[in-house]
C-alpha cells in the first residue's frame, strides 16, 4: 500500500484560491481601524469631563453606535458575510438603544 502525498498545484491556482478564500481587511486597515476606535474612545472620555449641555447623551450614543458598527463590521467580519447577519446585529443595536432611551425617559418623566 502506498500513499502519494505529492500535490501538483500550480502557483497561480493556489494564489487565486487563497484570494477567493481570504476575506477581510488587511493588517494596515486593522491598524487604522484600531486608531479610529481609540480616537472615538478618547472623544467619549473627553466628553464626560467637559460640560456640553444637552448634546452630551446624543453625542455619546452616536459615538457608541459608530464603534459598535465598526467592530461588528470589521473585527467580526460582518461586512464580508451574508446580509442577514448584519441586519440581525443592527436590529439588536437599535433595540438596545431604544430600550436604553426609553428607560432614561421614564426616569425623567417620573422625576419631575
Amino acid at each position: 500500500m502506498t500513499t502519494d502525498t505529492s500535490h501538483d498545484h500550480h502557483p497561480a491556482e493556489t494564489s487565486a484560491a487563497r484570494e477567493a478564500e481570504h476575506h477581510g481587511a488587511t493588517d494596515a486597515q486593522y491598524i487604522l481601524i484600531a486608531v479610529i476606535l481609540a480616537l472615538i474612545t478618547a472623544g467619549e472620555v473627553t466628553l464626560t469631563y467637559i460640560d456640553v449641555g444637552p448634546i452630551f447623551l446624543p453625542a455619546l450614543l452616536i459615538m457608541m453606535a459608530a464603534k459598535f458598527i465598526t467592530v461588528v463590521s470589521f473585527f467580526m467580519h460582518l461586512k464580508f458575510d451574508h446580509r442577514v447577519f448584519s441586519v440581525l446585529f443592527y436590529m439588536g443595536l437599535f433595540l438596545a438603544v431604544g430600550v436604553y432611551c426609553g428607560a432614561l425617559l421614564t426616569f425623567h418623566f417620573f422625576a419631575g
